[in-house]
């Protein structure tokens, strides 16, 4: 199980094109910045969205990046957007904004694939003994 449906990949290039284009708006914030602001995230973010246009290309080889956005956004829905929600400090679109994302991210991401990929094919190997490494 090492294919990925023609249709599936669509659905990836969608996704990364997706990323790519709400980059910009990130992108305009890094080239426009204060000198103050500490940029971290948004150099993050920013720094996505460019992968995301080399999964347009590659969509299977850039999955990390889904897989990085899936667990990071549900980690800020679980931990950050949810409970500021339920105390009312936090502003309904913040979850729903990222709930959105991640379940795009459960619908596209070839999970047969992964599972294949990263439990089922062979490891690399930890040391040069049996490979052509010196």
């Amino acid at each position: 199980m090492s294919e990925v449906s023609l249709v599936r990949l669509y659905l990836l290039r969608a996704a990364y094109l997706l990323i790519a284009v709400l980059g910009v708006t990130t992108w305009m914030q890094i080239l426009n910045h204060p000198m103050s602001a500490p940029g971290v995230v948004t150099s993050l973010l920013g720094a996505g969205a460019l992968l995301a246009v080399v999964g347009l290309r590659y969509p299977v080889t850039m999955l990390p990046l889904l897989l990085w956005g899936l667990l990071w956004k549900s980690v800020w829905l679980l931990f950050f957007a949810l409970p500021r929600g339920w105390s009312g400090t936090g502003t309904p679109m913040e979850a729903t904004e990222a709930a959105l994302f991640c379940a795009l991210f459960l619908i596209v991401i070839p999970w047969r694939y992964v599972g294949y990929a990263c439990w089922r094919r062979p490891g690399d190997p930890w040391t040069a003994a049996g490979t052509n490494l010196r």
